[in-house]
């Protein structure tokens, strides 16, 4: 199975200056690609504490330089946060100087604070997305774009320098609200999973996903899904127990802070209703129940125990690979780099034996380009 690291760059309160915050975070990104992993991933985030990585597709070109055979994974590039022709300029860009290591995960985004930092109407969110994700989507596959939609009126234009493999089954789209499962297997993308309610709703969500697959791309199999995973692996079972409720957790809160997800705002926004259900759930068990019920969700414990959760995992979302968060919470960072080497040692050589079928090699392209 493919196993990748995601560092996040939170700094919880501001316990940190976040240039000390970038050293210890670029410290342990460094430490992937020799310990074993097979991908480096982040998260693109405005404004607050929350996540301080802005520009993933920047971060990804300093690690393309960093490593030598680490993938490079976008776990998102937010598109409606972007003009849609410079995303497929900087994703062919990358994808040329990694020599063709880029998995690209798109998404929406779901921050209030941060669409109206970039003077956006979240209320567009769902339309700028699927009119941007098809002007970068089949952008990437001709090598130029060209676009006449409700948003957007794009004259041709060649994309410099060219993309050179296919971007079809390496591309993935963060999937939360059983509303997007169709949408996205319209799109043809593979799905990122970034556990956020109980398994058994996440089945139903993948059948919806499944069959809107079979009707829109008949004879073909969508690209199995990517994980996202807030890990602790401890020895003593009962230390992960501690540290992983508090640490885990403790991220839950920085999500309730950042989307405001005790505010009302979310049932009032379209195409965010779903997310009234969440805001509605929090008040009913309260913070501190739900960080709880996130942290459940996720693999931790001793290396036997976290693999029994990915192998029980496994069984519902049968997904190709999964990202890693080590480093979070304001966890201090000798701490993180202990969780990450005792995963790498214990608990990925057990995954790298698991049969799970290899990301496609992306297919050779020769662009049409202007004479």
């Amino acid at each position: 199975m493919h196993v990748g690291y995601a560092p996040l760059f939170q700094n919880p309160e501001n316990r940190l200056p976040d240039h000390e915050v970038y050293a210890q975070e670029l410290r342990l990104a460094d430490l992937a690609e020799p310990l074993g992993f097979d991908s480096v991933w982040s998260v693109e985030h405005h404004f607050t504490d929350y996540t301080m990585c802005p520009d993933v597709l920047q971060f990804l070109a300093y690690m393309a330089g960093r490593t030598t055979r680490a993938k490079l994974g976008s776990m998102v590039v937010v598109l409606p946060w972007h003009d849609p022709v410079r995303v497929a300029e900087e994703v062919a860009m990358l994808d040329n100087l990694s020599g063709g290591r880029v998995i690209l995960g798109i998404g929406r985004g779901l921050g209030r604070i941060e669409y109206e930092g970039f003077r956006l109407d979240m209320n567009e969110a769902r339309d700028r997305f699927l009119e941007y994700a098809e002007i970068i989507l089949t952008g990437l596959e001709r090598g130029y774009v060209e676009h006449e939609g409700r948003l957007i009126r794009q004259p041709r234009r060649d994309l410099r320098p060219a993309p050179f493999r296919s971007f079809k089954g390496r591309t993935f789209a963060a999937a939360v609200s059983p509303e997007s499962m169709p949408i996205m297997a319209r799109l043809g993308v593979g799905l990122l999973v970034i556990p956020q309610k109980p398994w058994d709703d996440v089945a139903r969500d993948f059948e919806v996903y499944h069959r809107v697959w079979a009707e829109e791309h008949p004879g073909t199999a969508p690209p199995r899904p990517f994980m996202g995973a807030f890990i602790y692996v401890d020895s003593d079972a009962e230390r992960a127990r501690e540290l992983a409720l508090r640490y885990i957790g403790g991220y839950y809160h920085t999500v309730i802070k950042h989307y405001e997800m005790t505010g009302d705002h979310f049932a009032r926004t379209k195409g965010y209703e779903f997310y009234g259900n969440v805001t509605k759930y929090i008040g009913r068990h309260g913070t501190e129940g739900a960080a709880q019920s996130f942290a459940n969700l996720m693999p931790w414990g001793t290396p036997d125990q976290v693999l029994r959760k990915l192998e029980q995992i496994r069984g519902i979302i049968d997904m190709a690979g999964m990202m890693c968060h080590f480093s979070y919470a304001g966890m201090p960072y000798d701490l993180a780099e202990a969780n990450m080497r005792l995963f790498a040692r214990e608990v990925l050589p057990e995954l790298h034996r698991w049969e799970t079928a290899p990301l496609p090699e992306p297919a050779p392209l020769t662009p049409t380009l202007a004479r």
